[in-house]
């Protein structure tokens, strides 16, 4: 369990983090959320040992991070917002260059590039790719050393919605296992990835909530876009959906039964209508009021 007790942090006059609390374990995946400003970034920097300077106690295990720093580093994994990469050198390269300065005798290449989905990739120079995919290169070099505890910042910037769905099923499978803490400020990554959310603004946490508690009593609403316009009476046909509105374009809104996921029943639909989906999530309306009514 990676565990933080009263975290205080200050640049100069402005207090970043006040008094922030809060433990994780592995087998949940955890989104940090708040708006700009609220102290997510510097959170993460501390957790990874970037920044020094704080007040309070964060423990792996029976590890401190004051005194352990280097070796908790070494079970750490991090993907920053603002993805640092050597655009000059090849995908393979650079993971190779990210192996020896872990010093991994046998950097299981192979396995990672598939799992991020960089294997056609491998070849090809950081500075040819898309943004997309040098994001799956920051994911990768996060992953080489199997970390036991992942911490993710923005991981989802510039992905096109295929990347999406397929980046978001690796967190959630690496969330089964690993540490994941996951920093964004758009609620459906939260609600696609993550078990829990911690909610902080102004350097506080405001809210820590498990998904599962905010999805009850409400309507599951779920949210897709085809690649066609299709009647809205079609679409209420699909079991477990009671209502279905477009709300603009080829995007629709469908209102379904609290108790079932009726994501594969859309998924089945467009397969046998030979339609593609661009993108599908789940609307929390309970999460984006909570948000709302904590940060604004």
């Amino acid at each position: 369990m990676l565990t933080l007790q009263h975290i205080h942090k200050n640049y100069a006059n402005l207090q970043a983090l006040k008094d922030v609390s809060f433990s994780l374990q592995p087998g949940e995946v955890v989104g940090l959320l708040g708006p700009n400003g609220a102290g997510k970034s510097t959170l993460m920097k501390i957790l990874t040992g970037y920044l020094k300077e704080w007040e309070g106690e964060i423990r792996y295990g029976e590890q401190n991070l004051r005194t352990a720093t280097k070796a908790i580093q070494q079970v750490t994994g991090y993907l920053p917002e603002n993805n640092p990469l050597y655009p000059e050198l090849y995908v393979q390269e650079y993971l190779q260059f990210i192996s020896e300065l872990y010093k991994i005798p046998q950097p299981p290449f192979i396995d990672v590039l598939d799992k991020v989905g960089l294997t056609e990739m491998k070849n090809r120079k950081i500075n040819t790719l898309s943004k997309g995919y040098q994001q799956r290169v920051g994911l990768a070099a996060a992953l080489l050393h199997n970390p036991e505890i992942l911490i993710l910042d923005e991981p989802t910037t510039g992905l096109d919605p295929n990347q999406l769905i397929e980046i978001r099923k690796l967190i959630r499978q690496l969330g089964e296992e690993k540490i994941v803490l996951l920093s964004t400020h758009i609620l459906s990554e939260v609600e696609s990835i993550c078990d829990r959310v911690i909610i902080i603004r102004k350097g506080e946490v405001v809210a820590d909530e498990a998904l599962e508690s905010l999805r009850k009593g409400q309507q599951q609403i779920v949210q897709v876009e085809f690649d066609y316009r299709i009647e809205t009476e079609a679409l209420a046909k699909i079991p477990g959906v009671n209502k279905a509105v477009n709300t603009f374009d080829f995007n629709y809104e469908l209102y379904c039964s609290k108790e079932e996921d009726v994501r594969p029943k859309v998924f089945d639909f467009a397969h046998d209508n030979q339609l593609k989906i661009l993108s599908l999530q789940q609307k929390n309306e309970n999460l984006a009021a909570l948000f709302n009514s904590l940060t604004s």
